[in-house]
């Protein structure tokens, strides 16, 4: 039987800029594709092509880096084998950390840290495997809609409220549903405000 492999967009070593994070370096493992392809993406040159490479060769890329930290996202990881990235992470001492739509139920047992970020569809066995669910929220979000998320909160899972593109008009709005519903959180993309990638 053939190694697995994966098709990798790009393999980057920064910060996190969102979420429960914001500021911890981490290696950024993007994998490439995404069928959803929302309009405000600000990733949207993942959608598509990619590089492909085994485990080996992801493991080796990742060593260059001094932290164990890993952050699978694309793209939309889920529609690749996750669960078998995840296994080859883990295995060689990674801390693995997953940002995904959520949109496919996939085996996320065995990450430290996830990320479900709802688009267009969520699957909700995704939503109960959360550690936060990340809401992006514009001036067209229908708020009544967004609230849905809330039931999903307990003693693991963290609501975080992420302005789009940073627009003050959406930090504002975001500022006041946090305060409106204060177990939420605030999350702004901190590399975007300092200029990291």
């Amino acid at each position: 039987m053939p190694p697995l492999s994966w098709k990798v967009n790009e393999i980057f070593y920064s910060i996190q800029g969102e979420g429960a994070h914001a500021g911890m370096p981490a290696v950024f493992l993007r994998l490439a594709g995404c069928s959803m392809g929302c309009d405000f993406c600000d990733t949207k040159y993942a959608f598509s092509g990619g590089k492909e490479m085994n485990g080996l060769q992801i493991l080796v890329a990742l060593s260059e880096y001094p932290s164990k930290t890993v952050v699978i996202t694309g793209g939309e990881p889920a529609e690749q084998n996750l669960p078998g990235l995840i296994s080859a992470l883990k295995s060689a001492g990674h801390i693995v950390h997953l940002e995904t739509n959520g949109a496919h139920d996939s085996d996320v047992s065995q990450a430290d840290f996830v990320c479900v970020s709802p688009k267009k569809y969520v699957s909700k066995e995704m939503l109960k495997k959360a550690d936060i669910i990340k809401l992006v929220v514009s001036q067209t979000t229908d708020l009544e809609d967004l609230k849905k998320y809330y039931n999903y909160e307990n003693e693991k899972t963290t609501i975080y409220l992420q302005p789009e593109s940073n627009k003050q008009e959406n930090i504002d709005l975001c500022v006041k549903l946090v305060k409106e519903h204060p177990s939420a959180r605030l999350s702004v993309q901190l590399h975007k405000l300092i200029n990291v990638r």
